[in-house]
This record gives C-alpha cells, structure tokens and sequence, in this order.
C-alpha cells in the first residue's frame, strides 16, 4: 500500500509544509491546515518536518509524506535527521519516506553517512529512504549506497556547494544526477515557480518539491515588499 502511494507521486508536485520555532507560523495544527490547502491545489505529497506535524497532517491528508526532523547538534553541522534518536522518533508516525542529510559532512560523533545508513536500513528494513544531497558527487554516493530517492534539497546550502544554483545552466546539477543515478530523483531546493517545476518533470526527475514559495507568506510577502523598495 505505502508503495502504490508513493508511486502516485511520479510526475506531481510535493509540497513542502514546515516552519521552524521562530516562524510564525509554527503550530502543528496550522502546518494539518497548511497540508490540506496543498492537496487542495493539486499536492500529491507533503514533506514535513517533526513527528508532531506529521502526526497532524496526517489526520487531514492521506498523502504519503517525507518526513524529517530538523535538529542542531553542536558537534555537526548536519541537522537533517542527523542521529538515529531522529529516525526512530519518525518511525512512531511512519512516514512513506524518510530523509537524510547525504551530504559530505560527519553526523554527531563523527560518524559517516555510509556507516549511519547501513544502521538505519538494518534496523528498519521495509523503510523508504530519500539523501538530501548538495552536490553531483554527493548524490552519486548516496545512489550507490542505496537510498531509494536522491534528492537536490541541500544544492547551494553546503560549503562544497555554495553559489551553485540548481536552475543554473538549464538544471545542469540536475541532468547530470538523473543520467548517473540508478535510482528516483526528487527535484527540490529553490524551485520557486510554475515553469521550473514543469521543467524538471521534463528533464526526467520523478517528483518535485516546493516549500518557500507556496508555505512560507512572510518570504512570499518580502518578495513582493522589496519590489516597492
């Protein structure tokens, strides 16, 4: 069942619905709410973040959904489900998929995305699991390791890949990770219109995800505010 579900998410959009302790939009009830406005504009999915929320979009929405907990660690600078206390957490609410920072970076500890992964596959073995990645060469590992989703969240937002733009040079990162991976490309990280999302449908990715621009009003509002400045 969870399988057909995800399947329905090849060629549609996922929404993703988050706000952090300091948004204001933070509640778990608003982010339900927020879910239910995406399936009623035509989201096949939602990405949330904390078992909370997913709990509570999941009472409104039977969409499958990418689930992560965001948490800072002081030895880390990964904060996407960076330790099993994050997975096992998620796995209370079961979540179709599951999502990790794939990136370079150690997790708390010290420990390697390889060693992290095999952990969590063997102790959850019929899970979905999605790498949010930065780089070509980061999504290509992941793919290699085994995740059953490689995804672009991370593309500009690490070290390695700072000033990269995933809509650069036609999706450049984007072409180069679908024509190497064995696996299913999520498009996700600043794809903020219309025409980018049909775009990379076009270029082979099987589902995308946007977050800021339809979830985020005080972002949404900035835009609109700066061209008056």
């Amino acid at each position: 069942m969870a399988e057909n579900k995800v399947e329905s998410l090849k060629g549609k959009l996922i929404v993703s619905c988050q706000a952090l302790p300091d948004e204001p939009l933070h509640s778990s009830f608003i982010m339900g709410r927020m879910a239910l406005a995406a399936k009623e504009g035509g989201a096949f999915g939602i990405r949330a973040n904390t078992k909370e929320d997913i709990k509570e979009i999941q009472s409104n929405v039977e969409l499958p959904i990418i689930g992560i907990v965001k948490r800072d660690y002081a030895d880390s600078k990964v904060y996407i489900t960076p330790t099993m206390k994050e997975v096992d957490e998620l796995m209370e609410v079961r979540p179709e998929i599951i999502a990790l920072d794939a990136t370079g970076a150690l997790r708390p500890q010290g420990v390697e995305l390889k060693d992290f992964f095999h952990q969590v596959k063997a102790k959850y073995p019929k899970q979905l699991w999605m790498a949010d990645c930065s780089t070509i060469e980061e999504a290509l590992y992941a793919d290699k390791l085994g995740f059953d989703f490689i995804g672009t969240t991370m593309v500009g937002y690490t070290e390695q890949s700072k000033g990269h733009r995933i809509e650069a040079d036609d999706f450049k990162i984007l072409r180069e990770i679908i024509a190497g991976a064995k696996h299913k490309v999520i498009a996700e990280g600043n794809i903020d219109t219309p025409q980018k999302v049909k775009r990379v449908i076009e270029l082979g990715a099987f589902s995308v995800v946007v977050g800021s621009a339809i979830t985020r009003p005080q972002l949404i509002t900035k835009a609109f505010s700066e061209a008056l400045d």
